[in-house]
């Protein structure tokens, strides 16, 4: 029996699979997302660019400082905000984020958003491992916070992400400025929208 359109399954998930899952020197990224309905998102490519000394970029709410290089970037951008829920850059760095709710208090004001963190992560890593230090190291300095829906100033969350090349991934889960991370680079692994490190962790 087909399904109502009020009953269709959503779900908002992330995976990377390495081998033995995949055939040998294929790695696998994927990502779906249950965005508000009517949201735009489309595929947007932004060339390398060197920037200026002191130079700033203005993300969705705040403006940090500019790297002095970015790299090109391929993202699945949501059509108000100045980042992306996936994309990949030039050197196969690949990154999704999802939703994640904790008890730890929301810090006043607006900062970055988990899709900026994507997006700074993909400019700014040329590994994995780098991006995974780009996106810690911002969300230590600058925080996360901000509505994450156009008009719905109440929709807030902290994020988790999956950051993955060809040799090893990350799973980075977030809790107001706190992380932990997991490495791993064999078989396949996915995030939704829970936390799931516990005590093992890099």
């Amino acid at each position: 029996m087909p399904l109502n359109h009020r009953e269709t399954p959503k779900g908002c998930d992330t995976l990377v699979a390495y081998p033995p899952t995949t055939p040998s020197g294929h790695v696998i990224f994927g990502k779906n997302s249950d965005r508000p309905a009517g949201e735009g998102q489309s595929i947007k490519r932004y060339p390398a660019s060197s920037h200026d000394k002191n130079s700033m970029v203005k993300c969705t709410y705040i403006s940090i400082p500019q790297a002095k290089q970015t790299y090109a970037v391929l993202l699945s951008q949501i059509h108000w905000m100045w980042g992306c829920e996936h994309g990949a850059n030039e050197h196969g760095v690949v990154i999704g984020n999802e939703a994640v709710w904790t008890k730890v208090p929301e810090e006043p004001g607006v900062r970055l958003l988990g899709m900026d963190l994507v997006r700074l992560g993909l400019e700014r890593g040329k590994t994995s491992r780098e991006a995974l230090d780009v996106i810690t190291r911002l969300l230590e300095e600058h925080g996360q916070g901000g509505p994450c829906a156009q008009d719905d100033p109440s929709f807030t969350y902290n994020n988790s992400f999956l950051i993955a090349d060809l040799n090893e991934a990350y799973i980075l889960e977030t809790a107001g400025r706190h992380w932990v991370a997991q490495r791993w680079s064999e078989g396949a692994r996915n995030i939704s929208n829970g936390l799931t490190i516990r005590t093992d962790f890099d």
